[in-house]
């Protein structure tokens, strides 16, 4: 399988986070890409290559363009509001809610911060923009070596992407790496693309920018949001609106989920995907379903990983994986290599 690595992802590295009521050490961290691409490397799966070059047109195509020149712009404001912010990660304390307006851009800084996010938890730093940015062109170059005839790309980047709506961010995510891939398979002839994602928390982010959408079908298969993160979008109610109706599909099950019912929600996930009949598939690849991540709960072991991409593969698509969650960080490169040998296995 042919890995198109960021170069640049560990720019972004954030101090602390808001977890739980107080400030701790990030669980977003670049030893979570250093372990996958190390694994990558020493099992052989594949080349490993940089990202191609494009501009901010592919990327606006998801992303608003208020939010983008915000992140663009971000830590060159924050510092000047301050020099002593230089040693400091931005986190953001405002936001505007119910009955609040969004549709006129603040002049104040933290408000447009406020404006543009949805969590305390996903710490902007100095290098965020760059990180993020080449991030998506790792994406973008999976999808392109797709469409030019591989079986399977994987983009392994980080900060991840999928609770990245169109214009904002959260979960540790700025740029929706995911929705890019997709957008990008469409506008390269692909009728139907589909997004599964696999990630133990919901891809909001992803949901939301093809909701009301036909041509991009999106599954995810994640903690319940009664209790989990993100906990206000996710349910099983959620199935698209306007042309989008029916393409929208949520598996969330109970904190505990073992690999069995886990994997019989995967070949459900899988046998609504092919009924849609989707020419390419994305996949949103978080490695916190693990029996041993911090901040999740199901209980998948580390050779279920295999079994996954296996399934995967089965399904018979041009396959575009796209690194996210995973916070075990020791373990998070042989769960993440397991489900690309498992793919290339049977991938026929």
């Amino acid at each position: 399988m042919r890995t198109i690595y960021n170069e640049l992802h560990s720019l972004h590295h954030g101090k602390v986070e808001m977890f739980r009521g107080e400030l701790v050490p990030c669980f977003e961290v670049p030893a979570r890409a250093d372990y996958v691409l190390r694994e990558l490397q020493e099992r052989n799966l594949g080349p490993i290559e940089s990202a191609d070059v494009f501009d901010d047109a592919a990327i606006a195509r998801v992303h608003a363009p208020r939010y983008l020149d915000f992140l663009a712009n971000a830590w060159t404001e924050w510092v000047a509001l301050d020099p002593a912010n230089a040693g400091r990660d931005a986190l953001p304390s405002y936001w505007p809610i119910r009955t609040f307006r969004s549709d006129v851009l603040p002049a104040s800084f933290a408000a447009r911060m406020g404006l543009f996010s949805y969590d305390a938890g996903t710490p902007l730093t100095s290098g965020t923009w760059d990180a993020a940015r080449a991030g998506a062109c790792c994406a973008l170059t999976a999808a392109a070596r797709v469409r030019q005839g591989e079986r399977a790309a994987f983009a392994l980047t980080r900060p991840p992407g999928h609770h990245a709506g169109s214009d904002f961010f959260g979960g540790y995510c700025f740029l929706n790496n995911a929705a890019i891939a997709a957008q990008s398979l469409r506008n390269s002839g692909v009728k139907r693309v589909a997004v599964l994602d696999i990630d133990y928390h919901h891809g909001n982010g992803t949901q939301a920018i093809f909701y009301e959408r036909a041509d991009v079908q999106f599954t995810s298969i994640h903690g319940d949001p009664h209790t989990e993160y993100p906990y206000y979008l996710g349910y099983a109610d959620e199935r698209g609106a306007g042309a989008g109706l029916g393409f929208n599909r949520n598996l969330p099950l109970a904190r505990g989920t073992g690999f069995a019912a886990w994997r019989e929600a995967l070949k459900d996930a899988l046998t609504g995907i092919a009924g849609c009949k989707p020419g390419a598939l994305v996949v949103s690849l978080g490695l916190d379903t693990f029996e041993g991540d911090p901040i999740a709960g199901f209980t998948l072991a580390t050779t279920d990983y295999l079994r996954i991409g296996e399934d995967i593969a089965r399904a018979g698509l041009p396959t575009v994986f796209v690194f996210e969650g995973g916070y075990a960080v020791a373990e998070v490169g042989v769960n993440a290599v397991n489900v690309l040998d498992g793919f290339m296995q049977h991938a026929g």
